[in-house]
């Protein structure tokens, strides 16, 4: 401890007095700190481990037409109940569960359902979507037809404001970041866990995210255009939501998806014509980057050499087989690199990205 004589004194004399030792001690008194740390009024590491009992009302394995529906002794106990399909009648896949998530969290985590968890691997994926900076009014209108109608917020609404906004950021901040801890004792080490939220607190959330997860285990951010333009005359329209993606280790599971091209991407790219084929092509680079002296990959090809730190990305053998096929595509001008035919009708799309603009607008 690199503490002066002095620095004890005002410490032991705090201590004394009740007050709160100020941060910049935090690093000398204490193990194990952290470099950066999110800090704000009222932080604990502490979560609830209450266990709360879990009324079934339904479980959605099948359509509710096709089930065999059996009513037990009273209005809560509604089970789909089909043996001869085989799906889970009971367990905790396929539960849909309503109450307060922190506490629904709680219990899964501390409760019997958290060895059905663990023994089938984990949660592998969680999507939250936590409450966007509305402010306290819950309100909202209705059309019944030629009237409109205004339903005003409900004393639970009011009560959730007052736990998530009462005090500002503070509240906000700690009703994220203790519901962020109990995912995360429950997410597998492969899984992974996606936040939607708007642009006014996005910022503030994936620090809550850092926190808990890790910066190295940031994956993407994702911006989805949730709506068209809008008329905002103080600023740019606001038009979009976040979807902050993280792991919850280095061992994630990612599914590539493949995004269709848009009419503008293929116009732009496959601006060759095949003849032969009577069909649009794109030119693919045939080099990639050298590693080591590059192998049997650094060769000459028709008068081409690759480029310094390059080599090839086929043997000589495949590149013969693609000139037999009339795969290659030689730019006019001499010296030009070969590049590799790709057919519009062999293109299967792009790698998914994060800016999300081919999703409908949500209309009220």
């Amino acid at each position: 401890m690199s503490l002066t004589d002095h620095e004890k004194e005002q410490l032991k004399a705090m201590i004394d007095r009740g007050e709160k030792l100020p941060a910049k001690f935090k690093s000398q008194l204490f193990e194990n700190v952290p470099e950066v740390e999110l800090v704000w009024a009222g932080k604990t590491s502490e979560v609830t481990n209450v266990v709360l009992p879990f009324q079934s009302i339904e479980q959605i394995d099948e359509p509710r037409k096709d089930a065999n529906m059996v009513v037990g002794k009273d209005s809560f106990s509604l089970f789909s109940c089909d043996t001869s399909s085989g799906r889970q009648q009971s367990g905790w896949s396929n539960k849909l569960i309503w109450g307060d998530n922190k506490l629904v969290l709680s219990s899964l985590k501390n409760g019997p359902m958290r060895e059905e968890i663990e023994k089938a691997g984990g949660l592998k994926l969680v999507y939250i979507d936590p409450p966007f900076d509305v402010g306290a009014d819950f309100s909202f209108n209705i059309g019944v037809g030629p009237e409109t109608l205004t339903k005003e917020p409900s004393i639970i609404e009011e009560l959730a404001y007052r736990d998530t906004w009462g005090r500002g950021a503070d509240s906000y901040l700690s009703m994220v970041y203790e519901r962020l801890l109990l995912i995360k004792s429950l997410l597998a080490s492969d899984g992974s866990i996606f936040v939607h939220i708007g642009p006014k607190v996005s910022h503030v959330v994936r620090s809550v995210l850092d926190d808990v997860f890790g910066c190295s285990n940031f994956i993407n951010q994702i911006i989805w255009r949730r709506a068209f333009a809008h008329n905002d005359p103080s600023r740019c329209g606001m038009i979009h939501d976040v979807v902050l993606y993280y792991s919850n280790s280095d061992k994630r599971t990612w599914n590539k998806v493949l995004q269709k091209p848009s009419a503008e991407y293929l116009e732009q790219f496959f601006d060759q014509y095949d003849d032969a084929r009577k069909e649009r092509y794109n030119r693919i680079p045939m080099d990639a980057p050298r590693h080591g002296d590059g192998g049997n990959l650094v060769y000459e090809w028709k008068g081409a050499w690759p480029s310094k730190n390059r080599t090839w990305a086929y043997t000589i053998d495949k590149m013969e087989e693609f000139e037999r096929k009339g795969r290659i595509h030689y730019p006019k001008k001499d010296g030009g690199m070969p590049r590799l035919k790709c057919y519009e009708s062999e293109y299967e799309g792009t790698v998914l990205q994060d800016i999300w603009t081919d999703i409908n607008k949500i209309h009220n």
